[in-house]
């Protein structure tokens, strides 16, 4: 504990003691004082209570009881719980300097949120927290005491962890290879051929004809019919199909580049002994793949200000949506001569993009479209919109997902010896000062 200030020291406990909750009743008889609660420690400019330390003693002694679970001493569960509201006392210090609050609102969100994992009602979850005890009104400030020192220690300790490209790329490694043996691959080869003491000009020819098959497909042309009229493989005539294979059964060329891409990927040309090798995967199994959707939309925006109201802004865009529909231009074309912000330039064009990543009116608009649509003027919190869905399609999103997970790993490992670390820095920085419990 930290004591630079004596003089401050002994006037905070002064003070503090001096209204420590001693109230003096007076009657015509005689005067009495009467011990309503006294001061169990200080903590910077705060106090514990006494009366703090027994709730949360019988609270652990009730949930101790109710899960069948032994407890240490009286003594060692005060010093646990001295511990436990003394670093409390501090995060709420330190979120009232950082202005953070939780709102009712939010307060309720998360009391409904601990009622549904209990699969309870917030009627029947309230009803328990008083059948156990417990008045509810103070149940609800310990949770929103509990959400402000979860605040504070990430804030804090967020700003204290570094994890490096490196360190992600070490344990995708690890994780891939633990979960390697359990992906198959469904392989389609095309091989284009050159004779074994190819010149360079036959080279050229074979790669030529390797690149253009690659287009051929990347613009959609059947695999298998493909294969089987310009492939020079043993599989030809089965539509070049492999069958599935582990990525350890794969030619090494082939499984460096395979690994870890999504369905349909298609790789090549790959120059091998034989010729030009080009591949397609035809499915995956084994390997848990996520999907999420992308929307590719484009937008007007129009912004009200002083001089233009909502219901002029609003009324703008129905008339750009009329001469749509009217043919008397299109959406790219009044998007670059009216709509505000960076895509105007670009008629209006957001490319693809996970719709959830938009403002939630933009969202809920999006949701609710047709490919090809378009949608009446809306208000956001950027101003007035109409919408042209151009397209949906679904992604694997699957190696994204897992280098956020591998980094999420990383920071949780930091995160829990980071926080203890700067939890007791904070300890030592503060004045803490407890007092002895008055023995019985």
């Amino acid at each position: 504990m930290k004591q630079d200030n004596k003089h401050m020291k002994y006037r905070i406990k002064a003070l503090l003691l001096a209204s420590s909750l001693i109230i003096t009743t007076i009657t015509s008889v005689q005067a009495k004082e009467e011990l309503l609660d006294r001061v169990a420690a200080i903590v910077n400019s705060g106090v514990v209570l006494e009366s703090e330390v027994n709730d949360l003693l019988v609270n652990i002694k009730q949930q101790a009881k109710k899960n069948n679970q032994s407890l240490p001493s009286d003594k060692a569960l005060r010093i646990q719980v001295m511990d436990k509201l003394i670093n409390d006392s501090l995060l709420s210090q330190m979120g009232q300097r950082m202005g953070i609050q939780i709102s009712d609102a939010q307060l309720d969100q998360t009391l409904n949120n601990m009622a549904k994992e209990d699969k309870l009602t917030l009627a029947q979850f309230r009803q328990q927290v008083i059948s156990e005890g417990t008045s509810y009104e103070k149940y609800r400030e310990n949770v929103r005491t509990e959400l402000v020192s979860g605040e504070v220690s990430r804030n804090s300790v967020r700003r204290r962890i570094f994890v490096s490209p490196q360190e992600v790329a070490n344990l995708l490694k690890v994780m891939k290879e633990q979960s390697t043996n359990n992906v198959e691959y469904h392989l389609g080869h095309i091989l284009i051929e050159f004779p074994a003491d190819a010149s360079q000009e036959e080279l050229a020819a074979a790669k030529t004809r390797a690149t253009k098959v690659v287009e051929l497909l990347n613009d959609g042309s059947d695999f298998a019919k493909i294969a089987i009229t310009s492939s020079g493989d043993a599989n030809a005539l089965k539509g070049g199909d492999l069958g599935w294979k582990n990525v350890n059964e794969m030619p090494t060329l082939f499984s460096e580049l395979i690994n870890d891409k999504p369905k349909d990927t298609i790789v090549g040309p790959i120059r091998t002994g034989l010729g030009y090798s080009i591949v397609k995967i035809l499915d995956i199994r084994g390997r848990k793949v996520v999907e999420v959707e992308e929307v590719k939309a484009r937008h007007i925006l129009i912004t009200p200000s002083i001089i233009l109201s909502d219901e002029k802004a609003q009324s703008l865009l129905q008339g750009f949506l009329n001469q749509i529909e009217a043919g008397e231009a299109t959406f790219e074309e009044l998007a670059k001569e009216h709509s505000e912000g960076p895509t105007s330039v670009r008629g209006g064009d957001l490319g693809w993009a996970d719709p959830k990543k938009y403002d939630p009116a933009f969202t809920e608009a999006l949701a609710s479209m047709e490919k090809g649509g378009y949608h009446k003027p809306f208000r956001s919190s950027f101003g007035w919109h109409i919408i042209k869905l151009e397209d949906r399609r679904m992604v694997d999103a699957t190696s994204q997902l897992n280098e956020n997970r591998a980094y999420q790993i990383l920071f949780n490992r930091k995160y829990g010896m980071e926080s203890t670390r700067w939890l007791k820095e904070t300890r030592d920085e503060a004045y803490i000062e407890i007092f002895e419990q008055d023995s019985k």
